[in-house]
């Protein structure tokens, strides 16, 4: 088994990475392997809608959004990292996620997922909220914590000194991997996934 954690960071090693590698941490004493991926600094192509992707089950912009959806299926939890911008997670990170969900969202349902924050002060809870609406539309399980997840500091040097914030990312790490065990046991037990309604429904309020 491995969970898949993604830096939207630009920086490689900075706060985000610091809080990552904590939850790491915990998901290998766990007995799972992690495996880390950082979108990098380079300009990302947002989502233009052109629906490509259900044609060619990728995204029609050939870069890290791809690589992700190949390996998706390997993958058995998710964890996304991300610095705080204005209440909210990195832009870079948001444009890779609109297009890794929307051509690739159908491999994620039902594989444990959650989300981590990194701030100097405040916006945690705005961008939590944020990344967490790309589980919920996908299916997939949230891990939680014995609080918000959530470290603050102005570098990785101060992030090791919030150690509230370290244990948080320590127990979501122990969560996520017991979570992941419990969906393998209750497959290995011949527990289904839920099953979809043959058709789907799409309601639109204009008429």
């Amino acid at each position: 088994m491995k969970v898949l954690l993604i830096n939207g960071s630009p920086n490689e090693k900075g706060c985000t990475q610091t809080a990552l590698s904590e939850v790491a941490k915990t998901i290998n004493d766990g007995g799972i392997e992690t495996e880390f991926y950082h979108i990098g600094k380079e300009p990302m192509q947002g989502c233009i809608a052109c629906r490509k992707c259900a044609q060619l089950g990728k995204c029609v912009f050939n870069d890290g959004v791809n690589e992700i959806i190949s390996k998706a299926k390997n993958f058995d939890g998710l964890v996304l990292g991300s610095p705080v911008y204005y209440a909210s997670a990195n832009g870079s990170l948001l444009a890779f996620l609109d297009r890794l969900f929307f051509a690739g969202g159908g491999y994620f349902a039902f594989k444990p997922a959650a989300a981590v924050v990194s701030a100097r002060r405040a916006g945690t809870t705005c961008a939590l909220d944020r990344l967490n609406k790309y589980f919920t539309i996908s299916q997939m399980p949230i891990a939680s914590s014995q609080y918000w997840n959530m470290v603050h500091g102005n570098n990785p040097d101060e992030v090791k000194q919030d150690l509230e914030g370290l244990q948080t990312m320590r127990t979501l790490g122990k969560n996520l991997a017991w979570l992941i065990k419990s969906i393998d046991a209750a497959k290995k037990a011949g527990v289904p996934f839920p099953e979809a309604e043959e058709f789907r429904q799409r309601t639109n309020f204009i008429r």
